[in-house]
């Protein structure tokens, strides 16, 4: 048995306090959903049931072996340096995969940890002078320190990790100067969390994601990635990521096979749309550009099969500044890849783990 700690609100629980399935009063279902947890992590089971995200079809529970997970959980530590002893903060959900090991790095890892609710600023639960070295956090999360006098926490942290989603050109920007060894996660619930890492902050900082130890990648017919490794238990695991493979098993990630828009027989991918557009539209809209969230989806539409529109949270602009707007990303994009409508909405529907739901907010904007 490690010589892990969890500590949640002002409650201390020692490992042997977790095995027994410790108490807390009034526990919320993350807080209680981690205790559970740490007690059947730390009982003789081998199997472990764990809700995938749903930002790529309906979210569902998959099985994890103790093996695949302890193998992700040691890669992990290999590539970060960390080591017994050093405070961890859990702050994302721990039914999903990446909350959930953050919770068997600390218990095989014999780290301190600290659960906090998940937030936009998880920090803001601790006391001023409770120092962190390691710390998971998705875009927003992180995009939110930076912004405010968490910024110098977070710079003094041993390994911080980001996953989820994209990061934005806003937020790398904000990463790059710092010290702390920033990564961004490639992985998925299949693999126990990541499989690779790319390093944001500092000289080092790369488009490039480096394979974790013992990871083996390569590509289909489609020139999707496929992964190997012991947190895979040796079998193949098939993605629809397409990617850059370099010769030395590093890779350049360029976006999901299946978030494409067919128009007019043309296949636009979503996600370098997106990276363009976040030059172009502060760029073209100069004062009217708000940094707003945004995203493009897929509109169904009776000529073209499928047309390219850009969802937008928040209120719509005049129809001068849109018109302006749609002419120009036409002669900088071209016909089929520029944007044909605009949709608004108040709101962006996210999945459970705080990705943009692009159908849903389709869907969400275009009954508004």
């Amino acid at each position: 048995m490690t010589n892990a700690t969890l500590t949640i609100r002002d409650h201390h629980f020692d490992t042997a306090a977790l095995a027994t399935s410790a108490a807390l009063p009034n526990a919320s279902a993350n807080e209680q959903a981690a205790l559970d947890f740490c007690c059947e992590w730390l009982s003789p089971a081998q199997s472990f049931m764990v809700d995938t995200s749903g930002s790529t079809g309906v979210p569902k529970s998959i099985a994890l072996s103790r093996t695949q997970m302890c193998a992700s959980v040691h890669a992990t530590a290999a590539a970060l340096e960390l080591l017994s002893g050093m405070r961890s903060l859990v702050c994302l959900p721990v039914h999903a995969i990446a909350g959930r090991m953050m919770l068997v790095r600390g218990l095989e890892l014999g780290l301190a940890m600290t659960l906090v609710e998940p937030a936009a600023n998880p920090l803001a639960a601790l006391p001023a002078d409770a120092a962190i070295d390691f710390a998971a956090f998705v875009p927003l999360q992180l995009e939110t320190l930076l912004a405010g006098p968490e910024r110098a926490r977070v710079d003094a942290m041993h390994a911080v990790l980001v996953g989820g989603g994209p990061i934005n050109r806003a937020l790398a920007e904000a990463i790059a100067p710092l010290h702390a060894p920033i990564y961004h996660t490639y992985g998925m619930t299949e693999t126990a969390t990541h499989v690779a890492l790319r390093r944001l902050s500092g000289p080092a900082g790369s488009n490039t994601f480096i394979p974790l130890p013992g990871v083996a990648l390569r590509l289909d017919a489609r020139g999707s990635l496929a992964i190997q490794g012991p947190m895979t238990e040796g079998g193949w695991v098939q993605t629809n990521d397409l990617v850059n493979l370099h010769n030395d098993g590093s890779f350049v990630w360029l976006g999901r096979l299946d978030n494409v828009v067919n128009t007019g027989g043309i296949k636009v991918h979503i996600e370098p749309l997106e990276a363009v557009l976040e030059t172009l539209l502060p760029e073209l809209l100069g004062g009217a550009w708000d940094g707003r969230r945004f995203a493009i989806a897929a509109q169904p539409d009776a000529r073209l099969g499928q047309m390219v529109v850009l969802l937008l949270e928040g209120a719509s602009w005049p129809d001068d500044v849109q018109g302006t707007l749609l002419r120009a990303l036409r002669e900088r994009l071209g016909p089929y890849e520029a944007p044909r409508v605009l949709h608004y909405a108040d709101r962006f529907a996210e999945t459970s783990t705080g990705k943009i739901d692009r159908a849903a907010t389709l869907a969400r904007a275009t009954s508004a």
